[in-house]
């Protein structure tokens, strides 16, 4: 018997054709609308692909693009390289687990927030950085954040 899946991923199995070389466009399609890549749409692009999961697991785990939690309407990344972190940025991180109650590749409860740490942002020249949703914050200081999360709070 077929498994019945949801209509996005059907809509999907119709644009590709069930070629291994099209696994990274589908998945940054499943990232896309999931806001992550669910384990019923790993299973079904292994069906679809004819690729075993733990091959699509290995690609998902690979690219920081992908995650196997949801993510939250806000990402926040605070650049931990070492021009941002000569330049305070560990106290940025510390200050969004103080006031977030999460850690590093946690999502807030309400899936407001997801906080991750990166190596480097390649703003060097604007250190320390934190970003929301790939907007770049330079030059931040935790009064910076704060502001910064108050305003989206608000929204």
């Amino acid at each position: 018997m077929e498994k019945k899946y949801d209509e996005f991923m059907q809509g999907l199995f119709k644009e590709y054709k069930p070629d291994k070389d099209n696994l990274i466009q589908m998945l940054n399609e499943v990232q896309e609308h999931y806001g992550y890549v669910p384990r019923d749409a790993q299973e079904a692009l292994s069906n679809f692909l004819g690729i075993s999961m733990a091959e699509i697991y290995g690609v998902v785990t690979f690219y920081s693009r992908f995650s196997l939690e949801p993510q939250g309407k806000y990402k926040l990344s605070v650049c931990l390289g070492t021009a941002c972190y000569v330049k305070g940025s560990q106290k940025i991180l510390d200050r969004i687990v103080e006031r977030l109650h999460i850690k590093e590749g946690e999502t807030t409860p309400d899936g407001m927030f997801t906080l991750e740490a990166m190596r480097c942002v390649g703003a060097c020249g604007l250190a320390p950085v934190f970003t929301v949703n790939g907007e770049v914050y330079g030059k931040a200081t935790v009064q910076k954040l704060d502001q910064v999360l108050d305003e989206l709070m608000k929204n």
